[in-house]
């Protein structure tokens, strides 16, 4: 087991990995931009190393500055988190060719799955069922391209090959706007992602977004730890996440969750991942591979008994799983609800000085955030302050215990979208379960009509 690991990210999951080391005995070395000084994780870090200014591009996207850290300290593996460098391929051969360990997926996995069109490719070769599309990039001669969306039949979406976190896409209605459509998005994914090849899918009019977690090892043994339900999204970010997903009968579970055990078998995958569906009248669809563990996780953790950023460690060191599919049970309902520091219905972001924070307890109810009093929230990054997961023995336990948990929270002095989450606790058809991903889109669209 290492004996030192360096965290390459910021905020709460900079503090949940750094937790998740403590109680293994491992010492951590955190590396922050200046804007971060002060963050309560570099405060209880063994070892902390400044990598550059405010700026991202400077600081927690900085390769040589994360290098380096890890070389005047002696740690012996780096943990990305999510987001920033974490399913940068370039940057986990970098660790790797630098003398330390990646603790996620090799390069080549991430650079497989990180292209969608090679990561449907694989997933067609292992059997997991994929939405209707085209077979590969889509080509330059205009007239096989209007053949191919005549096939696959219409809406149909445009998707940026190297795209992720809801960018890189366009739906397309009509025949007549589906070329200047395919020609936008590809100059957009060569713009963001440096790749312009664009693939096409049928639009799926009114799907679910179901996805399954899987830990898998270098030796070839890899489980699945269920489903979440990642639905409630607005903009393709995810709002509200629970675990197991409502009506979905475990039978298509557990079929849909071997065979993304089996593809993990198959492409020789190590660590921790998740295969995202969508999921439309009792058929998934895959859509995507994140090769890191999710912002989500916690609603699997508390389901399963898991500690899936442990299991990532032990995997990255060479460990074999601790458990067979067989022994992994699931008990009970967990919710997600992710935290913002943005106005809670014009979603402006709010910057600034934490005046006053009083986190909820009780019962079932765990709360992962890196902020406390007095902390400055910095504009410079993502807006998600903190994660509160509601668990129960049945799902509407979970909501119950949320409900008190939302009223309980108090955050002054900056904007938080607290005030959205307690009204979603009471919409009629989030209790209900199953919505699907355009829901609260629809629902916050018409509150704007009703303003106006």
């Amino acid at each position: 087991m290492f004996e030192k690991i360096l965290i390459a990210n910021r905020g709460e999951i900079a503090l949940r990995v750094q937790r998740a080391c403590r109680e293994m005995g491992i010492k951590t070395v955190v590396v922050h931009s200046e804007a971060d000084r002060e963050a309560k994780y570099v405060k209880l870090a063994d070892e902390s190393v400044c990598i550059g200014p405010a700026s991202s591009a400077q600081s927690y996207l900085n390769v040589p500055a994360i290098i380096s850290a890890a070389e005047v300290t002696d740690a012996q593996a780096i943990h990305p988190g999510y987001g920033f460098l974490s399913e940068n391929a370039d940057f986990a051969e970098r660790v790797e060719t630098s003398g330390f360990v990646f603790i996620g997926p090799r390069a080549e996995t991430i650079r497989l799955m990180g292209d969608k069109v090679s990561a449907k490719d694989a997933m067609k070769a292992a059997g997991v069922p994929c939405v209707p599309g085209s077979d590969g990039a889509l080509p330059e001669d205009p007239q096989e391209i209007l053949s191919i969306a005549r096939k696959v039949g219409y809406p149909v979406i445009i998707k940026a090959a190297g795209g992720g976190g809801g960018r890189g896409m366009r739906v397309v209605h009509t025949e007549a706007a589906l070329l200047n459509a395919v020609a936008t998005t590809s100059q957009e994914a060569g713009t963001f992602f440096g790749n312009s090849a664009v693939y096409m899918e049928k639009f799926l009019e009114n799907p679910r977004h179901v996805e399954i977690q899987i830990l898998a090892d270098q030796h070839r043994n890899a489980v699945y730890l269920g489903e979440r339900d990642c639905s409630m999204q607005r903009r393709h970010q995810k709002v509200i996440e629970e675990a197991p997903a409502p009506h979905i009968p475990p039978r298509l579970i557990a079929r849909i969750g071997e065979r993304c055990a089996e593809a993990c078998r198959k492409i020789g995958y190590r660590g921790a991942g998740t295969f995202e569906f969508l999921y439309e009248n009792g058929e998934f669809y895959f859509i995507e591979m994140n090769t890191r563990v999710q912002v989500e996780h916690p609603v699997t953790e508390m389901i399963t008994g898991i500690d899936i950023v442990q299991e990532q460690i032990r995997i990255a060191a060479g460990e074999k799983l601790r458990f067979r599919q067989r022994d992994i049970e699931f008990r009970g309902h967990a919710i997600e609800c992710r935290i913002n520091a943005e106005d809670p219905f014009t979603f402006v972001p709010s910057p600034g000085m934490i005046e006053f924070y009083h986190p909820p307890g009780g019962p079932g109810i765990r709360v992962d955030s890196h902020i406390y009093q007095g902390y400055r929230v910095p504009s410079h990054y993502d807006s998600m302050v903190a994660k509160v997961i509601a668990y129960g023995d049945t799902r509407d336990q979970a909501i119950r215990r949320m409900r008190i948990a939302l009223s309980e929270m108090s955050i002054q002095g900056i904007k938080t979208n607290i005030a959205l989450h307690q009204e979603l606790m009471f919409d009629a058809r989030f209790n209900e379960g199953g919505t699907a991903i355009h829901y609260l889109e629809q629902k916050l669209a018409q509150k704007d009509e009703v303003k106006r």
